[in-house]
């Protein structure tokens, strides 16, 4: 599925032939509206793709389902456009795929473009972790251990393990866990957290989700959604709230009962902390980091 991504898309298909040499594989490019071109450069520069434009921006878990309905293929692979994938990665998750047929859902190993880990299997959230992702609280506290096990950063992400989630960014799923689980509910989820709510039902259906380090895949995150960031927080954080609903059930496991009503007063808050930080905090402050760093480098120089 890709939005507005021509470059990062044309570097993602060119990366795919060296990646399968073992293995068949059916290239399927959903275009949601794009207005920059990528459909044109898809359909003149990879015409072995399968080119599949939809009128309008339906969203990352629709467009993905147009590429997956009427699947033939033992398995599919969601995969971003601005996703790279190393040479040998999908051969690396096909042939782990057919080794162990009891693994519905399969994610690999996931880069920053700096070569950095990108925490691409978590596990599922609670509502500590909640409170210190990706707010000031857990800037005060950045070794917070409900932050850090959301992440999963008690584990080297460098050995198969089965895992609560894995991102969309790049997913592997089986067939038959496909058609048991259905597609991903794209009513619920534009975008965000559908890979959460897949795996969770995966899960719940008695399939495993496994993390593989050995197929590596690079990620530069965001990069199609920056251009309009506050929308994407206020998209992110209705898919978290809609995401507690659908799940209530599940969340009580983990959220006393006096604190459920502060669920959506709390992901109101992120929404509006998040936003300030863009609008006012981080304004303010660059100057004053540009400042600092200016003076560190004089010093040197000196």
């Amino acid at each position: 599925m890709s939005w507005n991504a021509k470059a990062d898309l044309r570097a993602c298909l060119q990366s795919l032939p060296a990646a399968a040499t073992r293995h068949k594989i059916e290239i399927v490019v959903v275009d949601n509206a794009s207005s920059d071109g990528s459909p044109e450069m898809v359909a003149a520069e990879f015409p072995q793709v399968c080119l599949v434009r939809s009128p309008v921006n339906e969203g990352f878990s629709s467009g993905n389902n147009r590429a997956l309905a009427g699947l033939g293929a033992p398995y599919a692979l969601l995969l971003n456009s601005d996703a790279v994938v190393a040479p040998g990665a999908l051969d690396a998750l096909l042939e782990f795929a057919d080794q162990n047929p009891h693994i519905g859902i399969i994610g690999p190993k996931v880069l920053n473009p700096d070569g950095s880990l990108q925490y691409s299997c978590r596990r599922f959230p609670t509502f500590a972790a909640g409170l210190f992702r990706n707010v000031y609280l857990g800037r005060l506290f950045p070794n917070n251990k409900p932050a850090a096990d959301y992440l999963m950063q008690d584990f080297d992400h460098a050995s198969v393990r089965d895992v609560d989630w894995v991102s969309g960014c790049a997913l592997l799923i089986r067939h038959e866990c496909l058609e048991e689980i259905g597609p991903l509910d794209a009513e619920t989820f534009f975008m965000y957290c559908e890979d959460m709510d897949w795996c969770l039902r995966a899960h719940r259906a008695g399939w495993r989700v496994v993390y593989v380090p050995g197929a590596i895949i690079t990620h530069a995150i965001g990069r199609s959604s920056d251009p309009v960031a506050e929308r994407m927080i206020v998209e992110h954080h209705r898919s978290m709230w809609r995401f507690y609903k659908k799940h209530r059930a599940f969340f009580a496991r983990t959220i006393p009962p006096l604190l459920r009503p502060l669920v959506p007063a709390g992901i109101f808050l992120r929404v509006a902390v998040r936003i300030g930080r863009r609008r006012v905090v981080n304004p303010l402050l660059y100057p004053v980091l540009r400042l600092f760093a200016r003076g560190k480098t004089d010093k040197a120089t000196q």
